[in-house]
């Protein structure tokens, strides 16, 4: 069995949505004597994370509203490393997706080190192809799952069909296949996304 952590880690100076210094984490680290102890001011969109409707709905529902039990269970990673700009319903069509799947997208993002302002996301068209599965979540290695479309149709579409959406993940050094995941949220009450630590474990 191999355990493989696909989160981001938090830091100060870690890459954060298209670089904005206040979604910077900040650490307040105090000592006196021998004990140490830390402050931290953490947006909760950083690094991996794990976005509740009332994100991009207007009166949507709250992080503590997602159930654990759909972030434990088997999920299918997808090598997307291909594909440029935006993933369509196109690029997702061929892919063996099915009824209550969770899929991760590894794309290019992975590879990054920095935050690209032209990085890989889901296109609506794909989105309601998601939608049509009937699929349970899915994440990518981006920290957004869309971009410069008007109205954020692809978080609205994902929220509408009660599919949880996972940004932020590392995949760069999983390869395409099937896992046991476990997605691990802050046990926040009242937000709208979480950060969380996600680990993959292959079985074989």
């Amino acid at each position: 069995m191999k355990v493989i952590d696909i989160s981001s880690s938090i830091y100060e100076g870690m890459p954060v949505y298209k670089n904005k210094p206040e979604k910077q984490p900040k650490f307040n680290t105090v000592t006196n004597g021998y004990v140490t102890e830390s402050r931290l001011d953490l947006d909760v969109h950083s690094g991996t994370h794990i976005d509740s409707p009332l994100h991009m709905v207007e009166g949507g529902a709250t992080f503590e509203t997602i159930e654990l039990e759909k972030l434990v269970g088997q999920c299918k990673v997808f090598d997307l490393t291909n594909v440029e700009d935006r993933i369509t319903a196109a690029d997702l069509e061929g892919l063996d997706i099915q009824e209550n799947d969770f899929i991760l997208l590894k794309t290019k993002n992975s590879f990054d080190e920095e935050f690209n302002f032209g990085f890989i996301f889901v296109a609506e068209d794909g989105a309601r192809l998601l939608a049509e599965k009937g699929i349970r979540g899915v994440g990518i290695d981006s920290l957004g799952i869309e971009r410069s479309q008007e109205g954020h149709p692809t978080h609205k579409t994902l929220f509408g069909n009660n599919i949880i959406i996972i940004e932020g993940l590392r995949l760069k050094d999983v390869t395409e296949g099937q896992y046991l995941m476990v997605a691990a949220p802050l046990k926040l009450v009242g937000t709208d996304a979480s950060p969380a630590r996600v680990l993959l474990i292959d079985e074989k």
